[in-house]
């Protein structure tokens, strides 16, 4: 019985350690990205001459669109802000001397896509960004006491991923060659309570991403599910930055170093490391009634001091 115990505790020693390095091999990926073969600006270049940003007026979009530009691409960005995508377009084509394509779409709709294709034709597409995505509300809540916009939502959360993506995967199949990036959330890497509907959609997105990948790999295909924690945007009311929350363009810059690091990546170390930590955490912890309430106290609370 001893000789039973002795092994097994050994046996479950020597999981512990391999799971340990695996994590250090993970992380490695973001403290030490050049050993994994950071992508040189040229990189993208390779993939085709435009790449596509949708979401592209503000926040993660605008910096994906100016941070790509600055790799040599061309974009076409996409959004419904056209007056702000207008200036982001002269400021790129000033200091890049790139070109760059405007096209006004609202992801609401079901109707835009037709016209995106039309504007699309003859291009070269090497990147797809589907980053375009909205909250039901800026706070936190339940579902019922969220504003009932369920299928603005869905449309654009995840019918315009699934839209863009099938737009552009037709020419990069032809060409056996090109980058998706698919922005989920680390919302979506759990069923998350309080955002429910917005967790829901970023999983379908994870998801979606995970099972093209293994579809198209074959091709010479990158498709890439980025699942970001805390990131100051007009979204997230652009929260101060810390070492969690990361400005758009810190992002940015540090996820494109990851661009083949998987099919799913967090997209920054300070990320990884808080999505280790959760991974942790029991679900029944976080879905308990005590949590929940004790979260919404807190965000009450920091809603009336701003």
């Amino acid at each position: 019985m001893e000789l039973l115990i002795q092994r097994f505790l050994t046996a479950l020693g020597i999981f512990v350690c391999l799971q340990f390095i695996v994590k250090c091999v993970g992380f490695s990926k973001y403290l030490f990205p050049s050993l994994w073969g950071v992508m040189p600006p040229s990189f993208f270049r390779t993939m085709g001459e435009w790449a596509v940003v949708t979401g592209a007026g503000d926040g993660i979009g605008k910096a994906y669109s100016i941070e790509l530009a600055n790799r040599g691409m061309n974009i076409v960005m996409i959004s419904r802000t056209f007056a702000k995508m207008k200036k982001i377009a002269v400021e790129i084509e000033q200091t890049t001397g790139r070109k760059v394509i405007i096209i006004e779409a609202d992801f609401t709709k079901t109707e835009i896509y037709k016209h995106i294709e039309e504007n699309l034709k003859g291009l070269e597409i090497g990147i797809l960004v589907n980053n375009v995505g909205m909250l039901p509300s800026p706070e936190p809540s339940r579902f019922l006491a969220s504003p009932a916009i369920d299928e603005n939502l869905i449309h654009c959360n995840v019918v315009s991923a699934v839209k863009m993506t099938r737009l552009v995967l037709t020419q990069m199949e032809q060409r056996r060659k090109g980058l998706i990036l698919n922005i989920s959330s680390a919302c979506g890497t759990f069923p998350c309570p309080l955002y429910t509907i917005y967790s829901a959609s970023k999983a379908f997105v994870s998801t979606f991403s995970k099972a093209l990948q293994a579809e198209y790999k074959i091709k010479g295909i990158i498709i890439q599910a980025v699942t970001p924690y805390g990131v100051s945007t007009p979204m997230t009311k652009n929260q101060k930055t810390n070492i969690i929350t990361k400005s758009s363009r810190d992002f940015v810059q540090e996820s494109l170093n990851h661009v083949t690091h998987g099919n799913e990546t967090f997209g920054c170390l300070a990320h990884a490391v808080l999505g280790s930590i959760m991974k942790q955490i029991p679900l029944s912890v976080i879905h308990s009634d005590r949590v929940q309430e004790r979260f919404l106290k807190i965000i009450e609370k920091a809603m009336k001091k701003t």
